[in-house]
């Protein structure tokens, strides 16, 4: 049975749910509790993931809890904030109010979606059955254990061998092929000395004829180059057709053997929002105005990776904590009777890392750099964004442990 919770009258603060904890949701809600408003946070999971760190869960570079925050330590911060962990149901807007799967429900003045994306199999045969995606804590464990299991069966002879394909030449493919291609060279003939090197290989399925898209050519080949020079096999203009349980066919035919396939190539609207008849673009993002809000209903705002603003933002961190933040004060302004204003992107610039000692970074100038110093500013930048004190601290010393350690990325056993 559904319950409502209606406050008798309006209250003197605006009331804002906010559904979803990643970088924008909680961006927006850190700035709507600094304001004042009456926030309630909704999320399915009781912590916040740090999405661009989970490859390194899933090679065991760190540990799962190190790329996770609890959302009632977040809210202790804000008397205002209170958390609810259930999954979005359904959204009347006509009457302002969030349906939860739990049956319950959520009135408010404001709504910001800010529930991200998640896994686009592209309706490709046997993606979803056979190949693993990586979007969530849950997802890297999974994919951290069948790597684990495979490499077993190897050494103990009771498989040929552990081969890996990574479909998508996007920064995820790319760092997830780039650290698996050194766990190959370095730390298996350490922790596996009976697995000879022709038992194991790394390769990236891209149907592009470049990696990494949205960079300029030439980091695109300095991060293909480094690949290669790390072992890393790559199948560039190249495009999925099926997954089998063992192997990736392309659209040439060519059947590479796949012992994990992991699957990288694109993301989409989750089908929670997807189902709730908002206006959607491409791969089922948001379709917002130039403010963040939707145009029938301009009490609702999109931010991060769901938005879908006028001029298209690339789907990383920085976009969607300025957009959270942008949306805050947005709500802020419309709840004192003062007209809300467009989101004005700053771009610091996009980096990928490739593996040790190997990144590449584009600045908003057009100026690129790749190697070492970029190396060290992604490892620094990733460590700034992270919620807990603890967290940079271990995910620092991981991160050194793990490249610059005597046994160079000889990987410490996550929990």
């Amino acid at each position: 049975m559904r319950t409502r919770h209606k406050p008798v009258g309006r209250p003197a603060r605006p009331r804002v749910v906010v559904v979803g904890a990643g970088f924008a949701g909680l961006n927006a809600v850190r700035e709507l509790a600094r304001g004042g408003a009456l926030v309630a946070l909704v999320d399915p999971r009781p912590y916040s993931t740090f999405q661009p760190l989970i490859y390194q869960v899933a090679t065991a570079g760190i540990n799962a809890g190190d790329v996770a925050y609890p959302l009632r330590a977040f809210a202790g911060k804000y008397p205002s904030v209170r958390v609810r962990v259930a999954r979005l149901s359904n959204l009347h807007l006509d009457d302002k109010w969030v349906e939860l799967a739990d049956g319950t429900a959520i009135d408010y003045d404001y709504l910001v979606l800010a529930t991200g994306v998640t896994t686009n199999w592209f309706g490709i045969e046997g993606a979803r059955e056979h190949a693993m995606p990586m979007y969530s804590i849950r997802d890297a464990v999974t994919l951290r254990e069948r790597m684990m299991r495979c490499l077993e069966e190897t050494a103990e002879a009771k498989r040929p061998g552990t081969h890996v394909v990574v479909v998508g030449g996007g920064p995820t493919g790319v760092e997830t092929a780039g650290v698996l291609a050194e766990l190959r060279r370095h730390t298996i003939p350490l922790t596996h000395s009976e697995i000879k090197p022709e038992q194991t290989s790394v390769t990236l399925v891209e149907r592009l004829d470049y990696v990494l898209a949205p960079y300029k050519p030439r980091l695109r080949d300095a991060a293909a180059d480094a690949l290669r020079k790390r072992g890393v096999n790559l199948r560039l203009g190249s495009t999925v057709t099926a997954v089998e349980p063992d192997a990736v066919i392309l659209d040439d035919g060519t059947r590479l053997h796949s012992d994990v396939t992991i699957w990288a190539p694109g993301v989409i609207a989750p089908k929670e929002v997807a189902d709730c008849g908002l206006p959607q673009g491409k791969g089922g993002r948001v379709v917002v105005t130039e403010a963040l809000n939707l145009e029938e209903h301009p009490e609702v705002f999109v931010a991060g990776d769901l938005a879908l603003p006028p001029q298209p933002l690339p789907q990383v961190a920085q976009p969607a904590i300025q957009m959270g933040k942008h949306v805050g004060r947005q709500i802020l302004a419309a709840a004192q009777g003062r007209p809300v204003q467009p989101f004005s992107y700053r771009d610091p610039g996009i980096m990928a890392i490739v593996g040790r000692a190997e990144a590449v970074i584009q600045l908003p100038n057009g100026a690129t750099m790749h190697g070492l110093l970029p190396w060290l500013v992604w490892i620094f930048v990733h460590i700034a964004y992270l919620l807990s004190g603890r967290n940079r601290i271990t995910v620092l010393n991981d991160f050194f442990w793990r490249y610059l350690g005597p046994r160079h990325s000889a990987a410490p056993v996550a929990e």
